[in-house]
């Protein structure tokens, strides 16, 4: 089979199976260089023809060329794996030329925000909400507290809808990974700069959008939006020491969870990872920290025995 009909058929697949855009997009990406690389480095045309050496040649590639860090090229493995598995599946290959293929070490560092970048962010929002950009202040600021108060993904946050919102039980009902639908306990206060932001939308456009997060026309807030929010932000905060991002947004809740007290199996379920795995990179790089809160709250220290 001609490898672009048969990544033209891989990914007819994984949209019958109702994965979500984000993996549909990355598997795409990731086998359209792949791709090009077999045909105008290799000239390869044919899936029968792809060897391990030619996927090795190509993550080497994408490594040295084109700077990749480890945590992508062990993404475009996972995807090109996921690939031949199906080429077996559909009987056009015997044997994944890329299982033999080891994940790349990755190094552990994880941006969080400081209080003083916390307080930084909101301020400069609580200032804007005075002036003319009210309406971008309340929605940024309230971005920040929800990011900061969940720890949810930005395409969660963005497709999240009032009637995901549930007020009086102060919870919300996320649509995450695989279509799976969990829910989420929120603190009192984030269910009031909801509400508090629910109020304002009514007032500022005349009707309520379906979707929590809008745009200036009321209407869904896209991912690429949100991160060119992020982008200007990062250029008004001047923050040299950390990366400015939802996902850091996501690091920050899961570090102050697990500094604050929190069990690995509790924030394993607020994060919805199916393993541990992320959360064990958490406590690999936070286990100095989490040593000296023990230390400072364990029971044995106020127990006369």
């Amino acid at each position: 089979m001609l490898l672009k009909f048969a990544i033209q058929d891989f990914l007819s697949d994984r949209k019958f199976r109702n994965l979500s855009q984000t993996t549909i997009n990355s598997y795409e990406y990731t086998l359209q260089i792949f791709h090009q690389y077999a045909v105008h480095q290799c000239e390869i045309t044919d899936v029968t023809d792809i060897r391990t050496d030619v996927i090795k040649a190509f993550l080497v590639n994408e490594q040295e060329v084109q700077k990749n860090k480890p945590a992508s090229i062990n993404t475009k493995l996972k995807n090109l794996n996921a690939f031949f598995n199906y080429m077996i599946e559909i009987e056009v290959i015997e044997s994944n030329p890329a299982k033999k293929l080891k994940k790349q070490k990755e190094d552990i560092h994880i941006d969080v925000f400081t209080d003083h970048h916390i307080r930084k962010m909101l301020d400069y929002y609580k200032r804007q909400k005075r002036k003319e950009y009210s309406f971008y202040a309340y929605r940024n600021y309230t971005i920040i507290v929800f990011l900061l108060g969940t720890g949810v993904r930005l395409g969660e946050m963005c497709n999240l809808r009032w009637s995901d919102v549930d007020f009086e039980r102060k919870q919300i009902s996320i649509f995450g990974k695989k279509r799976m639908v969990n829910t989420l306990p929120i603190t009192d206060k984030l269910t009031k700069d909801l509400a508090e932001y629910r109020m304002f939308c009514e007032s500022h456009f005349g009707a309520l959008s379906d979707y929590v997060f809008v745009n200036q026309k009321n209407e869904r807030l896209t991912e690429n939006a949100v991160q060119n929010v992020f982008k200007y932000l990062s250029k008004m905060m001047n923050f040299r020491d950390v990366r400015l991002s939802a996902h850091t947004f996501r690091h920050t809740f899961a570090h102050r969870y697990l500094m604050n007290g929190g069990d690995v199996f509790s924030l394993q379920k607020l994060l919805r990872h199916e393993k541990l795995d992320m959360v064990e990179k958490y406590l690999a790089l936070w286990g100095e920290d989490l040593q000296e809160q023990n230390e400072k709250y364990n029971p044995m220290n106020h127990l006369d025995i």
